[in-house]
C-alpha cells in the first residue's frame, strides 16, 4: 500500500509477531541468565525495547532491567552518551535495541558505556536491518531484513496501537 510516496513494510500485527518471536529467541539464548539488561536507544529504539521487555516478562523467569541510552544519533562523537539509570553492568548480559540498523555507526557508539564496564556479553536487536554496514555491527536479533538504497528511508512508528514501518 502506497501513501504519499511511502510503502508500508510492516503493519501492527506483523510488528507484534516479530516482537514475540524475538522475545522467545532472547529467552532461548539467555535462559541461564539471572538478570538481563535491555538498553534501548533514544526514540523508537527505546519504545521497541519497552515492547520486547513487556513480552519477555510474560515468558521469561529472569529479571529484566530496562534502560535508555541517550545519544545524539546524528553526531554521537561530539555529544556525551548517557544511560537513564545506573545499573550494575560489570558481568551483565546486555541487549542493545534500536529500531533500524543502517550503517552500524549509532549502535557502535551506543556500545561505549558498556565496553567501559566489562560486561559479560552484548547482543544487538533491531526491528529492521537495512544491511548498509559501514561499522562492524551485526544484529543478533532481527525482525525484518530489507534491502534498500542509500537514498531510501525507513520510518518506524511504535507509539500507537497501529504501529507501522514504512519505506520512502
Amino acid at each position: 500500500m502506497t501513501q504519499q510516496g511511502k510503502t508500508m513494510v510492516l503493519n501492527h500485527r506483523q510488528i507484534q509477531q516479530k516482537i514475540t518471536r524475538i522475545a522467545f529467541e532472547i529467552y532461548e539464548r539467555n535462559a541461564g541468565e539471572k538478570v538481563l539488561v535491555v538498553a534501548g536507544l533514544t526514540g523508537m529504539g527505546y519504545v521497541l525495547a519497552e515492547r520486547v521487555v513487556e513480552k519477555l516478562r510474560e515468558i521469561a523467569p529472569f529479571s529484566l532491567q530496562l534502560i535508555k541510552i541517550d545519544l545524539n544519533k546524528s553526531q554521537p562523537k561530539i555529544h556525551e552518551i548517557h544511560l537513564s539509570e545506573q545499573v550494575p553492568l560489570t558481568g551483565a548480559s546486555i541487549i542493545l535495541v534500536d529500531d533500524v540498523l543502517n550503517t552500524g555507526k549509532t549502535l557502535a557508539y551506543a556500545m561505549v558505556p558498556f565496553l567501559e564496564a566489562e560486561v559479560k556479553k552484548m547482543e544487538v536487536l533491531v526491528l529492521v536491518n537495512r544491511s548498509h554496514k559501514l561499522y562492524p555491527v551485526a544484529p543478533d536479533y532481527t525482525g525484518f531484513e530489507l534491502a534498500t538504497t542509500l537514498s531510501e528511508h525507513i520510518t518506524v512508528d511504535l507509539n500507537s496501537e497501529a504501529s507501522t514501518v514504512h519505506l520512502h
